[in-house]
């Protein structure tokens, strides 16, 4: 048996009289204003992001001092050290929030201490710089950790582990506020025998 299509008419597309029924030029009207908003909308979006050229806020150790390194026979670590962290703020037209703010330093997967900041603002195209004096008690070292300290006082050289995180939040003119977690993971070496900073490259990096 033969198959038959059923048949449309075309009332909503054609009038009466053989014009385009109004609802359909309603209907063109309206998707091609809401296609030029989104045009207008995107190059507005654009426009701002070249003129602001927002840039994440970042936190990085900026100097640090080894003020302590003591260790003795029966295998307990002394140390104290001064660590400069700095938060800075490129924006030239957006001051940066700073808040959960917190920082672990240890050696030889032994934690020394947690660093803590309040919540702080720092003024757009600024930084501000965090002072930490970190003091340990008596660290028990295994076997393996104690050749560890001799080796570092041997070469000269010993390396902390610094680790962190902290929020980060701005407002990019009309685009809203932005918002980003900053991550800090990095090694920081010292001369034990003078309490030197080696420096090297210890900077956040945001998700």
């Amino acid at each position: 048996m033969a198959k038959t299509m059923p048949k449309f008419k075309g009332k909503l597309v054609m009038g009466a009289n053989g014009r385009t029924n109004p609802l359909v030029w309603l209907v063109a009207i309206i998707c091609t204003v809401i296609a030029v908003a989104v045009v207008v909308v995107g190059i507005v979006v654009f426009i701002g992001y070249m003129v602001i050229h927002p840039r994440v806020p970042v936190i990085s150790v900026n100097n640090a001092h080894l003020d302590l390194l003591r260790n003795d026979y029966a295998g307990l670590l002394q140390t104290q050290l001064t660590i400069v962290v700095t938060a800075k703020n490129g924006n030239a037209r957006a001051h940066a929030t700073f808040s959960d703010i917190t920082f672990n330093i240890s050696y030889q997967g032994q934690d020394i201490a947690v660093l803590v900041a309040d919540p702080f603002e720092v003024p757009k195209n600024s930084s501000k710089d965090l002072s930490y004096v970190v003091q340990s008690s008596s660290i028990p070292l295994s076997p393996d950790q104690m050749e560890q300290v001799g080796n570092a006082w041997k070469k000269n050289e010993i390396e902390f582990d610094f680790t962190g995180a902290a929020r980060t939040q701005w407002r990019v003119g009309p685009l809203g506020s932005v918002k980003y977690l900053c991550h800090l993971d990095c090694d920081l070496k010292f001369r034990p025998l003078n309490g030197t900073y080696i420096p090297s490259r210890c900077t956040s990096k945001s998700h």
